[in-house]
C-alpha cells in the first residue's frame, strides 16, 4: 500500500513513520509514506494556502488551487487510481469497518486541513470520503490522520507478524476484546482465572465469549444494539441485568 499525506507541517509525521509497526511496515516493503507539503503548490508570490472566505466571517479557508494541484502531483506518479480521503470533524465516523475497507486500497491520500476549513469545492469534486475520529475539533487534520493511518495498516497482511490479532481486536467482531492475563498466574493475591489456567481450550473459548460480552455491555452497550445476539447471550444478558440491579438496590 501507498500512502500520501499532504499537509501544512509534514514533519510530525516524521516519528510517527519511523517507530513501531508503521516502520516494521516500511522495512518489510508492505507500505510507503510519503509525505508533501501543499504549500509548495502555491502560486501566491508569499505562499499563501488560504483567503478571507466570501461572504464574510471569522477565520481563513483553505484555497482550491494549491490542493488540487498537490493532489494532480500525487496522482501523476500513481500507479493505480487513489482513494482521495479529507480529513475533517464533519466527517463520517471512523470505525474499525471503515479501517477494514481502507485496507484493501491500494493508494490512500490524506489531505489534511487547518484554519476555519475547507473551500466546498475541495469537499465536491476532490475528496473521496470525508471522515472524522471523533465529535470534537482539532488544530488540524494531522493527528487524525495519523490514527487513521495506524489502524488501516496494522490490518495488512504480513504487518503484525501473527495475523490471528486483528481478527481478534476489539471492534473486529462488534464486541470488545475480552480481558487478558499472563504471568504469574497469582501477583499480590490477584490470581487468574482458574478456567485460563485449565487448558481445556473449548471451555476457555466459551468464557472469553462471554467475558467479551460482558465488557461490552458494561463499557459500550450502544454496540450490543446492532450485534446479532443469539438467544443464549440474550439470556446471559438479561441474568447479568438482573444481578446488576439487585447489587445497585
Amino acid at each position: 500500500m501507498r500512502i500520501d499525506v499532504l499537509s501544512l507541517f509534514p514533519d510530525m509525521f516524521t516519528g510517527v513513520f519511523q517507530s513501531s509497526i508503521l516502520k516494521k511496515a516500511s522495512d518489510n516493503d508492505l507500505a510507503s509514506f510519503h509525505v508533501t507539503n501543499y504549500r509548495d503548490f502555491s502560486l501566491d508570490k508569499h505562499h499563501r494556502v488560504d483567503d478571507y472566505p466570501y461572504g464574510g466571517g471569522a477565520g481563513m479557508v483553505l484555497a482550491a488551487q494549491p490542493l488540487f494541484d498537490a493532489v494532480d502531483h500525487v496522482v501523476a506518479q500513481a500507479e493505480t487510481k487513489p482513494r482521495v480521503i479529507l480529513m475533517t470533524p464533519q466527517g463520517v465516523r471512523f470505525n474499525h469497518q471503515r479501517a477494514v475497507n481502507l485496507s484493501k486500497e491500494k493508494h490512500l491520500i490524506f489531505i489534511c486541513g487547518h484554519y476555519e476549513g475547507y473551500d466546498e469545492r475541495i469537499r465536491e469534486h476532490l475528496a473521496m470520503d470525508e471522515l472524522s475520529i471523533g465529535d470534537y475539533v482539532l488544530t488540524g487534520g494531522e493527528l487524525p490522520a495519523m490514527v487513521i493511518i495506524d489502524s488501516v495498516v496494522r490490518l495488512l497482511p504480513g504487518v503484525l507478524g501473527n495475523d490471528v490479532s486483528p481478527i481478534t481486536d476489539s471492534f473486529s467482531d462488534g464486541l470488545l476484546e475480552h480481558p487478558h492475563y499472563t504471568r504469574p498466574a497469582n501477583f499480590r493475591g490477584m490470581k487468574v482465572p482458574e478456567i485460563l489456567l485449565s487448558g481445556h481450550h473449548q471451555n476457555i473459548e466459551t468464557w472469553r465469549h462471554e467475558a467479551s460480552l460482558k465488557r461490552t455491555l458494561n463499557r459500550r452497550p450502544d454496540l450490543l444494539e446492532h450485534y446479532p445476539l443469539s438467544e443464549k447471550e440474550r439470556t446471559c444478558i438479561n441474568e447479568w441485568k438482573r444481578e446488576q440491579d439487585q447489587s445497585d438496590e
